[in-house]
């Protein structure tokens, strides 16, 4: 069951202005990265469902982080179909996350309260999300549907949507700023900011370091 409700979890995500993601198949490595993720100042994790001990990593990270970080929100990204959002909710996950819009993840979203932001890359596809009651879509592939240029123009006749980015953001400074002049939301990030070469060497300190560093950025960006 999820720890955090609805509305708990958008405005938490909307206040950071970022969403880290990422995966790994080894639990004692994910908590590790959601330990330093936190102490980065983070609020929101995305555990990714991309590897297949996914779920069993998901659960136990669930459980660490719910006595280890209580303020962490954690949810599960890379859900394709209702049937495998309903498994990880039965786990804990306190958000749903898709790299497409499912109509049937959705109405199960909604049924149990839980946020739910589906991948869109068309004006029709965040027009349909939206009437199934999605608050943020996540705009995807971020880069290569149109980058900020696409956001900023979606928005003229739409300024009430909520997008989120993910692929083709960086913890740059001029990167940020092209996404949030445009008028994201928020970002979804994932390599760039949690490094590989940084996880295979322990180097949590790092993340923790970049994570701070990035979050006070958008926060500077914002009020700019």
């Amino acid at each position: 069951m999820a720890r955090f409700d609805r509305l708990t979890v958008y405005n938490t995500i909307l206040q950071d202005g970022m969403v880290p993601l990422f995966y790994h198949g080894q639990l004692e490595t994910a908590q590790a990265v959601a330990g330093a993720l936190a102490e980065g100042g983070s609020h929101v994790l995305e555990f990714t469902n991309r590897g297949d001990n996914a779920l069993e990593v998901f659960s136990g990270l669930v459980k660490f982080c719910a006595t280890a970080h209580p303020n962490l929100i954690v949810g599960i990204g890379s859900v394709d179909d209702a049937a495998t959002a309903a498994l990880f909710i039965a786990h804990g996950a306190n958000f749903i996350v898709g790299p497409t819009f499912n109509e049937e993840t959705a109405r199960l979203c909604n049924r149990r309260k839980i946020a739910y932001m589906p991948g869109c890359g068309t004006l029709n596809e965040i027009a349909t999300a939206e009437e199934f009651g999605a608050e943020i879509v996540k705009l995807f592939p971020g880069s290569a549907v149109g980058g900020p240029g696409f956001v900023k123009d979606a928005l003229a006749p739409r300024p009430w949507s909520r997008m989120m980015p993910t692929g083709g953001v960086t913890p740059q400074e001029e990167n940020l700023r092209a996404w949030f002049a445009a008028g994201v939301a928020c970002v979804g990030m994932g390599s760039r900011l949690l490094r590989s070469d940084w996880i295979a060497a322990g180097d949590y300190a790092a993340i923790t370091a970049l994570t701070s560093e990035t979050l006070a950025l958008i926060a500077k960006i914002r009020t700019q």
